[in-house]
This record gives structure tokens, sequence and C-alpha cells, in this order.
């Protein structure tokens, strides 16, 4: 069995665009891939092209070889746009493997060591705690300012999230779990005066409290005293780049995104990395559904699993889907055919076409995607 294409394709999902790849063989069996990267859907469909001149003509099924031609071959390594698209085709490798072999990926990554997959969605203020509730899940995450901004004075964000993540608790009770989205927004002394302030609301981490770039800066955060668990990773890329931070332990929790970090292969590997520190994994995932369902796969595998963020404010998420995938009370269900569990409806696609405004980096401040600025006016961290 031979590679002969790799298709890209891309369709607004809900408020960002998808990107999908399609590996095809010449004996009729295909897997499918995703590597969305919001705003930046061109370049990942460009990186996709370029990977598949390395690989057409090869053997799908020779995963591991497959990636490591696609990450060495190319001489220059890393960075989100090809480890986007690596993960793309990747995953696709895996679809499609697992397919010729009548499995589904997590039995070909060692069987699962879990039931079900525990997952949380997301919630801007309290109605959507209640709608988080109302959907089954009895975890959210919600984002460390006030929706409907777009700007924001760093002497009010403190006072704001207290009041914010107060409401939520007492509103929803102690049984349901809150995490906090800070987006890297922070300088160190800010995030931890924001990490004092909702302490006592019992958070199940508190992600990205300072931007990504700085292991002195988390580390700042990591020492301040407080006992609420850290989670971050999202902006890291390949195992190199979670290195430095898993053997420092500056975090309780680690996020790599499957559709960013060189797919299904690179991931189980960040996982293990992770696990030898006494670190929890829970990955980053708001994306389509084929990076939810090789996502899901891959933490039915891992024994220091925590949490799996899916975004279900997309309704198009089931609607691609020719056999959506189960998420009954909070929980993924395992599927039981063979590969990713699940197929995409090509026909799907021409009637969401790529929104060009999603590509652009003005976003919206309710969503917490897109621009921010100071008071200022000067361009903050999004």
């Amino acid at each position: 069995m031979k590679i002969t294409d790799i298709k890209t394709f891309t369709m607004k999902g809900g408020n960002r665009n998808w990107v999908f790849c399609k590996v095809e063989t010449d004996e009729g069996v295909h897997g499918w891939g995703e590597g969305t990267l919001e705003r930046h859907e061109q370049a990942v469909e460009s990186g996709i092209k370029a990977l598949s001149t390395r690989l057409i003509g090869r053997d799908p099924t020779e995963i591991e070889r497959n990636w490591q031609i696609m990450y060495r071959h190319g001489f220059w390594r890393g960075g989100v746009v090809m480890g986007s698209a690596m993960a793309a085709i990747d995953i696709a490798l895996w679809d499609l493997t697992g397919k010729i072999y009548n499995l589904p990926v997590y039995k070909m990554l060692g069987g699962a060591v879990r039931d079900r997959v525990r997952a949380y969605t997301h919630a801007g203020d309290l109605r959507g705690g209640w709608d988080a509730v109302d959907q089954g899940f009895s975890a959210f995450k919600t984002g460390g300012w006030v929706i409907g901004q777009n700007k924001w004075r760093e002497s009010d964000v403190v006072d704001e999230l207290h009041e914010k993540i107060k409401g939520m608790r007492n509103q929803l009770g102690p049984d349901v779990q809150i995490m906090i989205d800070n987006h890297g927004r922070s300088r160190p002394s800010v995030a931890n005066r924001l990490i004092a302030a909702v302490e006592e609301f019992d958070i199940t981490f508190f992600e990205e409290p300072v931007p990504p770039d700085n292991l002195d800066a988390m580390e700042q955060v990591r020492n301040a005293g407080h006992n609420m668990d850290i989670a971050t990773g999202e902006r890291l890329f390949f195992r190199y780049g979670f290195r430095d931070i898993l053997h420092r332990r500056l975090t309780d929790v680690i996020q790599p995104d499957i559709a960013h970090t060189g797919g299904i292969s690179e991931i189980r590997r960040i996982a293990s990395m992770a696990e030898i520190e006494y670190i929890k994994f829970a990955p980053h995932n708001p994306n389509g559904p084929i990076a939810t369902a090789a996502s899901m796969h891959v933490c039915a595998t891992v024994p220091n699993f925590l949490i799996l963020e899916t975004a279900r404010d997309m309704p198009w998420h089931d609607k691609v889907q020719t056999t959506p995938l189960v998420l009954k009370d909070g929980y993924f269900e395992l599927p039981t055919v063979s590969g990713l569990g699940t197929d995409l409806d090509e026909s799907v696609f021409a009637e969401r076409p790529l929104d060009p405004d999603e590509t652009k980096n003005t976003g919206n401040a309710e969503s917490g995607e897109g621009s921010w600025n100071a008071e200022d006016g000067s361009p903050a961290d999004v």
C-alpha cells in the first residue's frame, strides 16, 4: 500500500476555521487529520502540501518513520505552523492504519487504561456555566477577564476576576469544577495577585498565568507560595519545547495541543515525559472533530490524564461527522470501530467555506479571541 495523495480542506466550524487533511492510498483506504490553527489556516495548508512531497509513494503504516522524515528532512525544525501541518498528517496516518488493521487508534496505542474520557467545555460567564451543566458537564473553563471588553486596565482585573468567580461558585455550588484561563496576559506579580484572589473558590487549575516565552517568569509564579495548580503548554511545540518546563516542575498540569505539536505520535511522548515528573496531562483542544477524536484516543491510554478540553459551542462538530463521537454526561465514550471512530462528510465543506474574517487578527473580545488593547491603546497579549 502506498500514499497517493494528501489533500487539504478548510471550513468555518463556528468561531474559528478548521483545517483538515485527507491521506489517500492506492488501495482506496483513507485517513483524516486536522491541523487547525486559528488565523493561520493558509500557512498550515501550505505546510501540509510541502510535507506531502516527502511522503507520496511511501507506506502509510510506517507512522514513526514517516513522522521522522517530516521532522528531520526539512532541516528547519519546530514552530507552530509546521507542527500543525505535521500533526494533521500524523493523525491521518494513525486513522488510516487503524482502518487497515481494523483497530481503534487507542488499541494500537496499547489499549485504554480507562473506560471513558472526561471532558470540560467553556463558559464566559455564569449563564455559560449553567449551559455547560445543562449539557451534562461537571467541569468548565472560563476566561480570567470580564467578557465584552476589548480594553482593560491592569488595576481592575484582580477585583473583577474575584467577583466573577465568586458569583459562579456561589450559584453553581461546590461540585462543579471551575478552571481559569488567563491566556498569558499578565506579568508575574499580577498573575500572583489573580491567583490569590480566587484561591478560596477551589479552582481546578489556573492556565497560562504569564506568557509562554520566559520560564523564569513562570518560576516567579510557581514560587509565590499559593496552593493552586498551574497549567500551561498550549503554545509549546514538540517534546523539546516541553523539556525544561517539565524537568524544572514549573507547572502542575501540562496542556500540549495535538493539532499543533506533531500529532498523536508526539503528544504521547510529551505525556510520558510529564508522567515521570508527576505532572498531569490535560490537552488543549478548542479544535474541530478530528483533533478532538485524536485527543480522546490518546487520553484513553495515558495514565496521568486529568481532563480533556472540548469546544461544544461549535455545532458543526457533529454535523460534519458521518458518525459523531458520543459525549454523555461530560465523558467521551470510547469508539469500538476502527481508526479514529469517525469520518468526515466532504459535502459539508462546501456549505461552510473558510471565513476570511476569521483569518485576521481582529477577533472579538467577548470570545477571548483576537486583539486586546491596554488602556492607552497599545496592543496587549491576546
